[in-house]
Parts: structure tokens; C-alpha cells; sequence
């Protein structure tokens, strides 16, 4: 199996953890944010990697400004996630 295509079966199991999250009603707002912002990272490498090859006939990332581009949606996806739960954790240290 080539990385492409776990790439793409990688997708279901994490669109069942939202999912189950989501309906579970538990979890941080702004983490659950963060958990759909990778969803929005996924979507913008996808098409990023297809210019990059089209494009310049390289991977995207040895084409360092699309690939820092798409890598922002990453790092705002993490922040967002350790942003809600420290919002969280904060917000049941004041009830106790």
C-alpha cells in the first residue's frame, strides 16, 4: 500500500472521531474548532501538493512557500486544540 492511499484511508477513522466527539458534547468548543481546522488543513494540502507537482515538478514540500502556507493550517489547528482544552482545564480548576 503506498502513503497515498493511507493518506486517504486515514481519512475515515478520523471523521468518525469527529463525529463521536461532536455528539458526545464533551469536548472543549474551541479544541472541536481545532479538531475540523485539520479537516481544513487536509483540504488545502491535497490541491497545494497537486500545483506544487504541476506546477514546479516538485513534492510540495520542497517548494517552501506553498509548503509553509499549507503547514499554517497545521499549526493553527494545534493551537486552537491546546487553546480549548487549557481554557477547559482552567474552567474546572475555578469550580472546585
Amino acid at each position: 500500500m503506498n502513503k497515498d492511499t493511507l493518506f486517504a484511508l486515514s481519512l475515515f477513522p478520523y471523521l468518525g472521531f469527529l463525529w463521536f466527539l461532536t455528539r458526545s458534547g464533551k469536548a472543549p468548543r474551541l479544541a472541536l474548532i481545532g479538531f475540523y481546522v485539520l479537516l481544513l488543513f487536509v483540504a488545502i494540502t491535497i490541491p497545494a501538493g497537486i500545483y506544487a507537482k504541476v506546477t514546479y515538478g516538485k513534492a510540495l514540500a520542497n517548494v517552501d512557500w506553498l509548503h509553509g502556507s499549507a503547514e499554517f493550517f497545521l499549526t493553527l489547528s494545534n493551537i486552537l486544540v491546546v487553546l480549548g482544552f487549557r481554557q477547559a482545564t482552567l474552567e474546572r480548576q475555578q469550580e472546585k
